[in-house]
């Protein structure tokens, strides 16, 4: 067994497992991507500790645990549509797509979103990736059973919840009265009623508006 897959089921075993989460696929989806490989050196010698690290362009790959809570909170089912707002690094991408997600992805820095386009392909996951404000509603999306957005918010676009077939989830980091952040997950029933919870306190960076060529 490569080493790195050592190191991954530790990561999972050890840093997510014990802090409660439960559901298998993410489980085995996080044990599957070689994390190291979305980062660049010398950082990724640090890919398996439960932190987020820096990718460039004052963005972040988030954190293993919260990757795999906001994945489970999602529970994307083998062939669901979902919908990606901020590509990053293209981690969370991966194990979306390990899951048998079709995952459409949304990245405001072209960089960014080039790099993790050519990464995805490379490493043999079927995503795509656009280079879009993820703020802003593309023509002719479609209809998703589930839209994950990856930075933090201080209200949701509208649009993240029109997309949503019935039954569709959509998880975000959300500023609170306080300041601080917590994920939250809506649930569009089949009548159009939105049932909403609040889940764990977070850090994420904030979700920016307009697109950026970002670094060479």
């Amino acid at each position: 067994m490569d080493s790195w897959k050592l190191d991954a089921e530790h990561m999972v075993r050890e840093q997510i497992m014990t802090r409660g989460v439960t559901w298998q696929p993410v489980l085995e989806a996080m044990a599957s991507v070689p994390r190291h490989l979305f980062l660049e050196k010398p950082l990724d010698r640090s890919a398996w500790i439960d932190s987020p690290l820096p990718i460039g362009d004052d963005q972040t790959i988030s954190q293993p645990y919260m990757v795999a809570r906001m994945t489970e909170l999602l529970a994307p089912e083998p062939g669901e549509a979902v919908l990606e707002i901020g590509t990053g690094s293209g981690y969370q991408t991966a194990v979306l797509a390990a899951i048998g997600a079709r995952v459409t992805s949304m990245e405001r820095i072209r960089s960014l979103a080039d790099r993790a386009r050519e990464k995805l392909a490379e490493l043999g996951y079927s995503a795509t990736v656009l280079w879009h404000d993820g703020r802003e509603k593309p023509e002719e999306l479609g209809v998703f059973s589930g839209v994950l957005v990856t930075a933090a918010v201080d209200e949701l676009a509208d649009w993240w919840s029109e997309v949503l077939l019935p039954g569709g989830r959509l998880v975000a980091p959300l500023r609170v009265a306080s300041g601080s952040e917590r994920l939250f997950r809506r649930i569009k029933e089949a009548e159009g009623v939105f049932v909403d919870s609040w889940h764990e306190y977070c850090r994420f960076v904030p979700l920016l508006k307009g697109r950026t060529d970002g670094r060479p």
